[in-house]
């Protein structure tokens, strides 16, 4: 059983609240627009940290983060990248691959709205936690924390930080 806090976009705005909540978790996803290397530094002192960089993220953030993750956790599937879409809407540039391998569950973010849905056809959740940061048209800003249990989600915790 794992705890995962994420979050996404955050642009290079650092809330102390992200250590807050986190330090509760076993590990930290960020689904790209990290903005800064200080974000990534700062997350990782508070726990391991998996990250993608997102479409504003500079060489030295790509150069740490890949644009895709695919990795195995508990006995889940992960695919997280920065621009995914959601079910019904994916990609262009996942969309062949979420169909002929799809993830037990799918990480994005970029649309700064948060989303989790199931995707019936492919057997997955999709998860965008939304944006941590302060640049945006978003009113709220959120962070995520579940836990993964074997095959299962539970506890899934909607945090939000504040209004802009």
């Amino acid at each position: 059983m794992v705890r995962i806090g994420v979050l996404s976009d955050t642009h290079g705005y650092w809330d102390d609240r992200y250590a807050k909540y986190f330090s509760q978790c076993d590990e930290i996803w960020h689904s790209g627009d990290i903005g800064s290397m200080e974000i990534i530094r700062r997350l990782q002192e508070i726990k391991p940290l998996r990250a993608v960089y997102g479409n504003i993220d500079g060489q030295d953030i790509r150069g740490i983060c890949p644009k895709h993750q695919r990795f195995e956790i508990e006995n889940v599937s992960v695919w997280m990248t920065h621009i995914g879409g959601y079910p019904g809407r994916y990609a262009p540039e996942v969309k062949p691959e979420i169909f002929r391998n799809p993830p037990r569950l799918f990480v994005s973010g970029h649309s700064h709205i948060l989303k989790v849905m199931y995707d019936e056809s492919l057997d997955l959740l999709h998860i965008n936690p939304g944006a941590a940061g302060i640049y945006g048209a978003q009113c709220v800003r959120t962070i995520l924390c579940f836990t993964i249990d074997g095959e299962s989600f539970k506890d899934m915790e909607v945090i939000e930080l504040n209004r802009k």
